[in-house]
């Protein structure tokens, strides 16, 4: 009897990466199917042409599993990504802090909601075009930095719990764009040279605040003032909403030297504004902290992360009692910085800076690396502590 060839559901967007990756994993053996999210409501279909998940892309990889001799399908989740990516984009703001839409989507849907789908087509694994390296190995799976640092995206996976990642694969994570583009350019794919979005893909223009507005409408903001540290009323805002940490423009004038939004208070709706050096922290701490069962993170009696394999691997019940020494990206652009960390009781963690950072934003992912292996990440909370520069 001939043994089944493993089936994987292929997220493909349309573009360059997903493309290759397909192409990839039909080398490599696996009999793969592409799957294209429908994530836009209907009204907004004309100003989603050019994302990743308007009209055109479906069209795009429609053609490329055409060419790749792959079967293609599309499945409607506008519902859900409204719920489960817009809802929450919106409802940060209003909270006063900065969402990160991508990170949600991944794991709610692209690695959530679609293994449903995939299970109904028989499929054994969901791949994507992420440029990060997922290594499985007999009962966990560990996820790394992908190859080419420029464009490395393991940031945006941190959030996933061990069952998505042991069912998942990241065929581009050992390669570089350039690889890919030559690739995609052999095959005679014509997303070959597509450019790649760097926007929210439901964001017309990246303009944030005009989707708000649309979506929201103008009665739903928290207007309130803008204040400086010492309580100074400076000026009135139209709403929270408009404001992120470390933004500059927007803001009263009339100071000798630049104001930056250094916090925002969704209690009172009060805008906080004071200097660069007031941007500086040296602290701050995490909610709903996903830790991955490597590296020995939450392993008691350890101290530093590096004293320990990557392959180390957590039982049920393990937990931190001290804390170890590590690298931490307070968002995706960061290059990360050293850092002491103590988990702490429902899942929360401290994080105290070896260097202070400027800018460090709620709602914003910080996540944990040892070397090129992600421990785990959370969801910064308002700033604890400050520090001048």
């Amino acid at each position: 009897m001939v043994a089944r060839k493993q089936r994987v559901l292929l997220g493909m967007s349309g573009g360059v990466d997903s493309s290759v990756a397909g192409y990839l994993l039909r080398e490599q053996g696996y009999d793969v199917v592409g799957v294209t999210m429908k994530v836009w409501p209907q009204d907004c279909i004309s100003r989603a042409e050019d994302k990743c998940c308007g009209p055109q892309a479906v069209a795009d990889a429609r053609n490329v599993a055409h060419s790749l001799g792959i079967p293609h399908y599309v499945v409607d989740e506008a519902d859900q990504f409204e719920r489960l990516v817009i809802d929450y984009f919106s409802s940060e703001y209003r909270a006063g802090r900065t969402p990160n839409p991508c990170v949600m989507c991944n794991e709610k849907l692209k690695f959530g909601n679609l293994w449903q789908k995939a299970q109904a087509l028989g499929c054994d694994y969901i791949a994507t075009g992420h440029y990060a390296i997922i290594e499985h190995h007999a009962d966990h799976a560990v996820l790394r930095k992908g190859a080419d640092a420029r464009k490395d995206q393991s940031y945006f996976l941190f959030s996933l719990r061990q069952p998505q990642l042991r069912r998942a694969l990241t065929p581009l994570g050992g390669m570089s764009k350039p690889e890919i583009r030559d690739i995609a350019r052999t095959l005679g794919l014509k997303v070959a040279e597509k450019v790649d979005s760097q926007e929210i893909c439901f964001v017309p223009g990246n303009d944030y605040k005009a989707f708000l507005r649309s979506h929201l409408g103008e009665g739903e903001f928290h207007e309130g003032g803008i204040y400086d540290l010492e309580g100074n009323f400076l000026a009135a805002h139209g709403g929270i909403e408009m404001f992120t940490i470390g933004q500059r423009k927007g803001l009263p004038g009339g100071s000798a030297a630049p104001r930056y939004v250094i916090d925002i208070d969704p209690a009172t709706h009060r805008v906080i504004v004071g200097s660069a050096e007031d941007l500086v922290s040296e602290e701050f701490e995490l909610d709903r902290v996903n830790w991955h069962p490597v590296a020995g993170v939450a392993r008691p009696g350890s101290r530093n992360a590096s004293d320990l394999p990557s392959d180390a691997v957590l039982t049920d019940g393990d937990q931190a009692d001290e804390p170890i020494e590590v690298a931490v990206k307070i968002r995706y652009s960061h290059p990360g910085t050293k850092a002491t960390l103590l988990p702490l009781p429902g899942d929360r963690a401290r994080v105290q800076l070896h260097e202070p950072q400027k800018a460090i934003t709620p709602g914003q992912a910080a996540v944990v690396y040892n070397g090129d292996v992600v421990l785990g990440g959370g969801w910064i909370c308002r700033q604890v502590a400050m520090a001048p520069a």
